[in-house]
Parts: C-alpha cells; sequence; structure tokens
C-alpha cells in the first residue's frame, strides 16, 4: 500500500527546493554538488521511490510512473539552476525559474502528479 505521508511529505519537500535554488542564483552557493542535486535516488522521495517500501502493484500503477519521471526531470532541472548559479549565471538560471522556465513548469507538473496519486489513494 502507498503511503500517502510519503507523497504529502515529498511535495512540501520538493516546493523547498525553490527557495534553496533562489538563494544559489542569489549567493552563487549552494549546500550540495550539483551531481548529488541531478540524481534523483538520493532524497528522501527518491530512495521511497525506488526502494522497497513500494510493492510491484504499486510501481506498477500509472502515477507511479508519471512520478518517477517527472521526478528525474525535476532533479535535471534543478541541477541545471544549480550549475548556472555557481558560475555567476544569475540570468540564465533565474530564466529557467521564471513562470515560463523548465524548473517551474517540471515543478508544477511534479507537485499536480504527486497531488493526484493521493487523491486516487483509498481513504
Amino acid at each position: 500500500m502507498v503511503h500517502k505521508e510519503e507523497i504529502m511529505k515529498a511535495i512540501g519537500a520538493h516546493g523547498m527546493w525553490k527557495t534553496r535554488l533562489t538563494h544559489a542564483i542569489e549567493t552563487g552557493k549552494i549546500d550540495a554538488a550539483v551531481d548529488t542535486v541531478r540524481m534523483d535516488n538520493q532524497c528522501a522521495f527518491g530512495k521511497w521511490l525506488y526502494g522497497t517500501s513500494l510493492d510491484a502493484n504499486d510501481k506498477k500503477s500509472p502515477h507511479y510512473e508519471e512520478c518517477k519521471t517527472l521526478h528525474a526531470k525535476f532533479h535535471q532541472a534543478a541541477a541545471q539552476v544549480v550549475e548556472l548559479a555557481v558560475v555567476g549565471k544569475k540570468r540564465e538560471a533565474q530564466q529557467l525559474m521564471s513562470l515560463e522556465g523548465e524548473y517551474t513548469k517540471v515543478s508544477s507538473k511534479l507537485t499536480a502528479a504527486m497531488s493526484t496519486w493521493v487523491k486516487g489513494m483509498a481513504a
């Protein structure tokens, strides 16, 4: 059985990345290596997605597949922002985080997909 709490925590945690990335753009520094940010199996949600807590039926779910795909894209987009931020390319990093930017689009899609997954679960 999928745990709603894990997904809800992930929504919050991934939402906090916007703050971290904005700070990285402003300062040119972040407390994580770009390669670590890029990896979608190192955050708590990624470890849960790839781990053994989910059974085979959960992992066959279209919600699982969509969230897994979007989660990987989220980490790719976040890593792009970090790469630009740490070398002082503020404008380019800000563009990725703008309303039409890749980070914002992927982040919104991931949040929506996770919310849909939660709504589709039994009470």
